[in-house]
C-alpha cells in the first residue's frame, strides 16, 4: 500500500514541477520575442526599446537606434556590425570586427550595434 501512494505522489509532483517549469519558461521570454524571431534592444540583457528584424531580408540594414543587446529565436544567423552599412571594424574604424548572433541565442554587444545582415544558409 505504501508503495502505491508513493508512486501516485511522485507522479503528481512530477506533473506539478513540469507545469511550473513550463509557466516559468513562458514568463521568461520578452514580450517582443512573440512578434518577431530576431529582436535588437537599446539596453543590455534584452531591455529598453525593441526593434524587430525581418528575417526574410538578407540585405544590409542600418538600425534607427544603436542596440546594446539582441535575441535570436529564428533558424537563421545574423551578422551584427558596429559601423553603418554593414562595414566591419570597431566603431569608426576599418577592420574585421563583427559579431555573429547565432540562431537560438541572446547577446550583449561589446559596442553599440548599428547595422546587421541576416546570413543566408549555405
Amino acid at each position: 500500500m505504501m508503495r502505491r501512494n508513493y508512486r501516485r505522489n511522485a507522479k503528481a509532483a512530477a506533473a506539478v514541477c513540469g507545469a511550473v517549469v513550463a509557466a516559468c519558461v513562458g514568463l521568461a521570454q520578452p514580450a517582443a520575442a512573440q512578434s518577431s524571431d530576431v529582436v535588437f534592444y537599446t539596453g543590455t540583457h534584452q531591455s529598453g526599446e525593441a526593434t524587430s528584424v525581418d528575417v526574410t531580408s538578407t540585405a544590409c540594414h542600418n538600425l534607427a537606434t544603436p542596440a546594446a543587446s539582441a535575441l535570436n529565436y529564428a533558424a537563421v544567423d545574423v551578422d551584427v556590425f558596429f559601423n553603418a552599412d554593414c562595414r566591419a571594424g570597431a566603431p569608426g574604424a576599418d577592420g574585421d570586427l563583427s559579431f555573429a548572433l547565432s540562431s537560438l541565442h541572446t547577446a550583449d554587444f561589446p559596442y553599440p550595434a548599428v547595422s546587421y545582415r541576416v546570413r543566408t544558409s549555405g
